[in-house]
This record gives structure tokens, C-alpha cells and sequence, in this order.
């Protein structure tokens, strides 16, 4: 995402693009998981496991494009269903489809938790809608002790209208976790945190309008730029989140069977 990796910018239309053929494209993904209308594929050579990418796609019958654009934007909402969210909140807009935020998630124990800072940019294109990130630099927001920082080279969403009232969201993820992980780590991710994830967000969009209508119904910033009262950010206070300059830890050693029972839910 971030163009020979070290000026930070905002994407453009071709990066959008790039993201929607990836989204699309079967060349050179290899099926992990297909079972309830969920499927996942990987990329990447399966020994240089931690920075591989992750593709998922589910078709959400009843749960318009539009209404899934709403869910995955709106983070209010999102402490609702995001169980693996630690904490998440918007640091501040760069222009009226890009924003500044910070998102922190509970890692299957016994691994260390991850933070992120990212520059997430979205577009709506008619009835379909892609929504994407990448890991950056803020003065403001250092790492923090209590978590690993991990890098976002490349993560997003792309959301297709399917017919009436239906739609199919892919999510697209390319993560460096900053640690080297166990080999089980990256299987269950997805055989199963991946697919779980899926069918969070397509219950959130089921749940979503009912919800939004007890909940400032007509406050969307993402879609009336002029409901957004975050601090303005300069593109100069930001700068490339290189993977190198972050603590690296091995939790390669680290035996599966320490689990928490919540992390087996399929």
C-alpha cells in the first residue's frame, strides 16, 4: 500500500482498483477453508507464514451493501459485536474519505495482545463499497507496553451488492504480527478466527438497523462528511509504520493446548 514504503499518502483510484482485482482474483490463492457459505484462501509461502495474506468471502442474504458499509464504519457499534476488540477509536480525518485510527485486540492466550495504528481510506462506488488500511506512524500514539504493535501492509473490506437486499463482503488482510508464531497459530486463523469473524459481521449487519435506530439514527460522518467533528491530521505528523523499527518477539514456542476454552468457539 504504501509506494516504495516511505512517504505516507492517501490512496487514490488505483489503489482501490488494485484492491477490488485482489478481492476477485483466485490467481494464486490457495483454498483453506469453504464450508457455510464462507471460504478463505492464503497466499504466500506457507513456511514464511507470518506476513501471509488472508482472503475471506461470505454472501449475507437479508443484509444490504450498504447497511455493511454502515456496520464496519460505525464504531460505536462495533463494541457490540466485536468481541476480539480491546478498544478502538478515531484519532482524526485527513480528508473527507480518510481518517486516522487505533484499533487493540485480544489475541488467543497465551500470545500477547496487538495494537494498530492505521490511515483507512473508504469509497463508495455505487452499490458496492471497499474500505481499506495501512500502518502508520503518530507522535501521539507510540507503542504501548502492555501490547505488541503489529504493521497492516495492506487490510480491507470489499462490499458487493448482490441482488436485492443482499450482498458479499470480502476481507482482505496482509498483517506483520511482529512475532514469530507458532505453525498452529496461523492454521487456526483460518480454519477458525477467520470464518468466525465472517459470521460476526454478517449477524452485526442482520442486528445493525435496528440498533442504529435507537442510537442517533442520522449521525453517519462516513457517509455526510460534515457530521465529522474530529481534529483535523496533517499527512506531515504522520509517517510509514516500517515493521523493523518494532519489538519483535518469538512466541513460536508457545503450545496450543494453553488455549482458553472462548478461543476454541468456532
Amino acid at each position: 500500500m504504501s509506494r516504495g514504503g516511505e512517504m505516507v499518502y492517501i490512496p487514490d483510484d488505483s489503489d482501490f482498483s488494485s484492491f477490488r482485482d485482489q478481492c476477485e482474483s483466485l490467481e494464486g490463492w490457495h483454498c483453506r477453508y469453504n464450508k457455510a457459505g464462507v471460504t478463505v484462501w492464503s497466499q504466500g509461502q506457507e513456511e514464511s507464514c507470518s506476513v501471509q495474506k488472508i482472503k475471506t468471502r461470505i454472501s449475507c442474504k437479508d443484509v444490504p451493501a450498504e447497511t455493511l458499509y454502515d456496520v464496519l464504519h460505525d464504531t460505536r457499534y462495533r463494541k457490540k459485536w466485536d468481541s476480539n476488540m480491546i478498544e478502538t477509536y478515531d484519532i482524526g480525518r485527513l480528508t473527507v474519505n480518510a481518517d486516522v485510527g487505533y484499533y487493540s485486540w485480544k489475541c488467543p492466550s497465551p500470545l500477547k495482545n496487538r495494537d494498530f495504528v492505521t490511515l483507512r481510506s473508504w469509497l463508495p462506488l455505487g452499490n458496492d463499497y471497499m474500505i481499506i488500511n495501512y500502518s502508520v506512524k503518530h507522535p501521539k500514539y507510540p507503542p504501548r507496553k502492555d501490547f505488541v504493535r503489529a504493521v497492516s501492509l495492506q487490510t480491507g473490506y470489499l462490499i458487493k451488492a448482490n441482488g436485492d437486499g443482499a450482498c458479499v463482503l470480502y476481507y482482505l488482510t496482509q498483517v506483520d504480527p511482529r512475532g514469530s508464531l507458532p505453525k498452529w497459530v496461523v492454521n487456526r486463523v483460518s480454519q477458525f478466527v477467520a470464518p468466525k469473524a465472517m459470521k460476526k459481521i454478517y449477524k452485526a449487519g442482520l442486528k445493525y438497523p435496528e440498533w442504529k435506530r435507537k442510537h442517533d439514527p442520522e449521525y453517519k460522518p462516513w457517509v455526510y462528511p460534515e457530521q465529522n467533528t474530529l481534529p483535523s491530521v496533517s499527512l506531515a505528523e504522520l509517517s510509514v509504520q516500517h515493521a523493523d523499527s518494532l519489538e519483535n518477539i518469538d512466541e513460536t514456542g508457545l503450545p496450543e493446548d494453553h488455549l482458553s476454552t472462548s478461543d476454541h468457539e468456532a
